[in-house]
C-alpha cells in the first residue's frame, strides 16, 4: 500500500473503471433528465418531425394518383392529372426536405446543449468525488468518460435519434396508409415484421455486453497511455521504451480486438433484417400483381402500397444497421451515469460549524486514532500526540510508516477508522471541510502548477490579492529574481503544468504561494526535496518566517531541516516509537538516533551530561 495515497497519485495497479450494469431503461431515464432541460426544442423536433414525415408519406399516394391517370387499360393518358399530381408530389417532398434540414439543426443545437451540461457535470462531479476514488481508479479511465463516451453519446443525438425519430413516425404512417389502401397486401408482413423484431433483439443481448467490453478496454488504454507518458523521462533514463511499448500493443490489442468484435457481430443485424424486409417486398410485389390480376385492386393501389412498403421496410432496415451505434451509446451511457452515481465526498455533519481562518488557534489533538486504506491492511495504529499552538512538529520515518497518511487525516481526506481528531478542542469531523482546509496551507512533494501565467498559479489560493503581495511572497520566497528573468515575467505562461521550468522553480513557487496565504496551519510534505542544498539553505529563513505565529507539520527525510522543530514524532510501522525534540532524541540513543547517524555519520552525538 502506498503511503501517499490520497495526495492525487493513484495506488499502484489501480482498476479500470468497471462499475455495476445498469439496465437500458434506466440508462434511458437518466438521458431523459438532459433532454427535459430543452423540452421547447425538443417539442418543436417533434412537431417538424411529425409535419415533415406527414408531407413525405403524401407523396406516395399522389404517385398512385398519377399511376392511375394513366389509365393503361383504357389506352387514354390524362397528362394535365398527371402533370397535377407530379406538381404537387415536388412541392411536397421539397417542403418535408426543408423540414427535415430544419430538423437536423434543431437536433444539432439540443445534442450541443445536453453535452454541454452533461460533460459540465461530469467534470464537476470528479471534483467532488472522494480522494479514495482516484486511489482506486485510473485517471486516464475516467477521463475517457469525459471525452471518448460523452461524444458518442453526443453523436447519438445529433444524428441516430433524428433517424430514429424520424423512423418511428414513418412506420407508423406507412403502415396505416398501407392498412388503407389493401389490408390483404400486408398479410406477408405480419411474418416479417416479428422476425425482424426477435432477431433484433437476440442480437442486443448479445452485442450491449461487446461494446461495454470495448469501452473498458478504452478505458484501460487511456489509463495506461496517460500514466506511461508522465513517467516518460524515467522510462528513457532505463530503456524500457521497448518493454512498455509492447505493453501498450498488448492494451492496444485488446482494445482493437473488442472493438473489432463488437462492431463485427453487430453490424451482421443490418444485412440480416435488410433480408427480410426485402423478402417482404417480394412477397407484397408478387400478391399485389395476383389481386390487381384478380381485380381486387387498382395498378396505382399497387404502385402506392409497393411505395408505402418501401418506406415502412426501410426505416426498419435502417435501425438495424443503426443497432450496433445504438448499443455504443447505451455501453458509453452506462458508463456516464456510473461515474455520476458513484458517491461524492460525505456532506458535512449536520450542524457543522464553519471556522472563521482569524478565530483558528492551531492546538491539534490526535488521540488514539487507527487508520487504513483497506480493512486489510492498517496503516496507523493507535496514534496520539498534540501540536500547540505555534509549534512545529516534525514527522520523520522511513517510507511506508505513514507520515502522510497523517495529513491526509488531518485535511478529512479520509476520517480515521477509530479514534478522533480535535482542532482547538472541536472535533474536526464537527466542522465543514471547506473552512478546515482553508486553515491550512500546504507544500507538497509532487508540485502541481497549471497551465497559466505565473502571477495566476502564485495567486489563486487568494482572490483579491494585490500584485504587490504576490511579489512580495516570491521575494521571500527567493524566487522573484527568477521570474522577472523570463520572458514576460510575472506574465509568463507556464505550459503544462510548469514542464518550462525546473522542478526546483517549480517547488519554490509552490512555496511563494503558501506564503502568500495567510492561514493558521501550515503542512510542509518533502517541501524542499526538489530544491538543492544550497538552494535550501538560502530559503530557510523565509521557511522559518513563514512558520512563525503557525502551528506547522513537517514531514522530512533529511533530519538536518527539522532540527529545530518543537517535537519530532518518529512513526515506524503505523506508530509513533518516539517523541521529543532533536535533542533529547538524540541523548536517548534510540532510532531517531540510529536513523540521524545514518545520515550524519561524521556527526558526534551529544552524550547525556
Amino acid at each position: 500500500m502506498r503511503e501517499n495515497k490520497g495526495l492525487g497519485a493513484p495506488a499502484a495497479g489501480a482498476k479500470s473503471f468497471e462499475r455495476p450494469r445498469q439496465g437500458a431503461r434506466a440508462i434511458l431515464k437518466h438521458l431523459w433528465r438532459y433532454l427535459s432541460g430543452c423540452r421547447l426544442l425538443l417539442t418543436f423536433a417533434v412537431l417538424i418531425s411529425v409535419v415533415s414525415n406527414l408531407l413525405a408519406l403524401v407523396g406516395p399516394k399522389l404517385s398512385g394518383y398519377a399511376v392511375d391517370a394513366l389509365r393503361p387499360g383504357a389506352g387514354k393518358v390524362d397528362f394535365g392529372t398527371v402533370f397535377h399530381y407530379a406538381g404537387w408530389m415536388l412541392a411536397v417532398y421539397l417542403l418535408s426536405a426543408a423540414l427535415s434540414y430544419l430538423l437536423a439543426a434543431l437536433m444539432m443545437r439540443i445534442s450541443r446543449d445536453v453535452v454541454f451540461r452533461l460533460r459540465q457535470d461530469v467534470y464537476a462531479h470528479l471534483m467532488r468525488l472522494p480522494v479514495r476514488f482516484y486511489d482506486d481508479h485510473a485517471v486516464g479511465d475516467a477521463l475517457s468518460v469525459l471525452s471518448y463516451d460523452i461524444d458518442t453519446i453526443s453523436a447519438m443525438l445529433s444524428t441516430d435519434l433524428i433517424a430514429m425519430m424520424t423512423n418511428l413516425l414513418t412506420v407508423a404512417g406507412s403502415f396505416w396508409m398501407m392498412l388503407s389502401i389493401s389490408p390483404l397486401l400486408f398479410l406477408p408482413f405480419l411474418i416479417t415484421i416479428p422476425a425482424s423484431v426477435l432477431f433484433t433483439r437476440y442480437r442486443a443481448k448479445r452485442v450491449r455486453p461487446l461494446y461495454r467490453q470495448r469501452s473498458l478496454a478504452l478505458g484501460a488504454l487511456n489509463g495506461y497511455a496517460e500514466e506511461m507518458t508522465g513517467g516518460l523521462e524515467t522510462i528513457r533514463a532505463y530503456h524500457r521504451q521497448d518493454v512498455f511499448l509492447s505493453r501498450f500493443s498488448e492494451k492496444n490489442e485488446d482494445a482493437c480486438t473488442a472493438n473489432y468484435r463488437a462492431d463485427s457481430f453487430a453490424c451482421m443485424t443490418g444485412p440480416a433484417v435488410n433480408f427480410i424486409n426485402n423478402l417482404s417486398l417480394a412477397l407484397v410485389s408478387t400478391l399485389g400483381a395476383m389481386l390487381y390480376m384478380a381485380g381486387q385492386i387498382s395498378l396505382g393501389g399497387v404502385s402506392s402500397f409497393v411505395l408505402y412498403s418501401r418506406k415502412f421496410s426501410g426505416p426498419i432496415n435502417e435501425f438495424a444497421n443503426l443497432f450496433g451505434e445504438l448499443q455504443s451509446t447505451l455501453a458509453a451511457a452506462e458508463r456516464v451515469f456510473s461515474l455520476l452515481d458513484e458517491p461524492e465526498e460525505a456532506p458535512d455533519a449536520p450542524g457543522a460549524i464553519d471556522l472563521s481562518p482569524g478565530c483558528v488557534r492551531g492546538e491539534v489533538e490526535m488521540d488514539r486514532v487507527s487508520f487504513g486504506y483497506s480493512s486489510q491492511v492498517p496503516v496507523l495504529k493507535e496514534v496520539s500526540f498534540t501540536a500547540r499552538p505555534g509549534q512545529t512538529v516534525a514527522i520523520v520515518g522511513s517510507t511506508g510508516a505513514g507520515k502522510t497518511t497523517i495529513i491526509n487525516l488531518l485535511m478529512r481526506f479520509y476520517d480515521p477508522d477509530s479514534g478522533s481528531i480535535r482542532l482547538d478542542g472541536r472535533d474536526i469531523r464537527s466542522l465543514t471541510r471547506s473552512s478546515l482546509r482553508r486553515a491550512y496551507s500546504m507544500v507538497l512533494q509532487d508540485t502541481w502548477l497549471f497551465s497559466g501565467t505565473v502571477y495566476e498559479n502564485l495567486a489563486y489560493g487568494k482572490p483579491g490579492v494585490t500584485r504587490q503581495e504576490v511579489e512580495a511572497a516570491a521575494k521571500a520566497a527567493r524566487i522573484h529574481r527568477f521570474i522577472l528573468s523570463l520572458p514576460q515575467g510575472y506574465d509568463t505562461v507556464l505550459s503544462d503544468g510548469g514542464v518550462n521550468i525546473s522542478k526546483g522553480q517549480r517547488q519554490l513557487l509552490t512555496i511563494a504561494r503558501a506564503m502568500l496565504l495567510d492561514a493558521p496551519m501550515l503542512i510542509l510534505d518533502e517541501a524542499t526535496s526538489n530544491v538543492d542544498t544550497a538552494t535550501e539553505q538560502r530559503i530557510q529563513e523565509a521557511m522559518l518566517a513563514l512558520m512563525r505565529g503557525r502551528t506547522c507539520f513537517v514531514i522530512a527525510h533529511r533530519l538536518s531541516t527539522i532540527q529545530n522543530a518543537d517535537r519530532i514524532l518518529l512513526l515506524q510501522d503505523g506508530r509513533i516509537v518516539e517523541s521529543g525534540t532533536h535533542r533529547e532524541l538524540l541523548q536517548k540513543g534510540g532510532a531517531y538516533c540510529a536513523l540521524y547517524q545514518a545520515q550524519f555519520e561524521d556527526v558526534p552525538v551529544s552524550q547525556p551530561s
